[in-house]
């Protein structure tokens, strides 16, 4: 039986930050999908794993994205990447977690870093106010870069649960990225990996027995 939903943030309630990466990617004549393969190089070690843990300052992390994007042959500084990081927020999908918190425990579980006003990661007041709102749907809201753990590090989803008071089979979990998914999943947790709007709307609608 169903009893909590975990929401991912970026590239779920709201658009993913990845369609701004291929933006800046294309402004800096740089290769295509360059910025997640430095994020990919040595995953949980490199600057950006450290810094979604709060393991680094931003000025560390700065530094640390530029040496790690030079040694791939262009040179990024980190700062510049986090200024991409803010996506517009979805609303038909915080209308499902509105039906949805009416129902289960909605518990948002993000990676996210300190640079930013929490979750959304936006600098821009208007937004800022827009994601807290969306916030404020949830029962609690775990940031990697408060507790020093960061999907896909299987602790952290025995951190989730235990915040909820649920076990893995009682929980549908929403993310952006397969990755992430895969751990819970094999903990028993029924797993959406959002495409689309539409296909993850689908998609919680079976899971959850609600229409959207």
């Amino acid at each position: 039986m169903i009893s909590a939903i975990l929401w991912d943030f970026g590239g779920v309630l709201t658009t993913s930050p990845f369609e701004a990466f291929a933006r800046f990617e294309k402004e800096s004549s740089l290769p295509e999908n360059f910025i997640r393969q430095v994020n990919s190089t040595n995953p949980d070690t490199n600057a950006w794993a450290q810094f979604e843990r709060s393991a680094v300052s931003l000025e560390e992390f700065d530094t640390l994205f530029e040496t790690e994007s030079r040694a791939l042959g262009h040179p990024i500084r980190g700062t510049e990447i986090i200024k991409l990081l803010a996506g517009d927020v979805r609303p038909r999908m915080v209308q499902a977690l509105k039906s949805c918190a009416e129902k289960f425990n909605c518990t948002c579980l993000t990676n996210n870093v300190a640079a930013g006003k929490g979750p959304g990661m936006t600098r821009d007041p208007a937004a800022h106010a827009e994601v807290q709102d969306v916030m404020s749907l949830f029962n609690q809201v775990i940031e990697s870069s408060k507790i020093g753990l960061r999907k896909p590090d299987p602790k952290i989803y025995e951190f989730a649960c235990s915040e909820m008071g649920v076990t893995p089979d009682q929980v549908v979990y929403l993310d952006d990225l397969g990755i992430n998914l895969k751990p819970a999943a094999k903990m028993g947790m029924r797993t959406i990996k959002v495409v689309t709007e539409d296909q993850a709307l689908a998609d919680l609608e079976k899971a959850v027995g609600l229409t959207f």
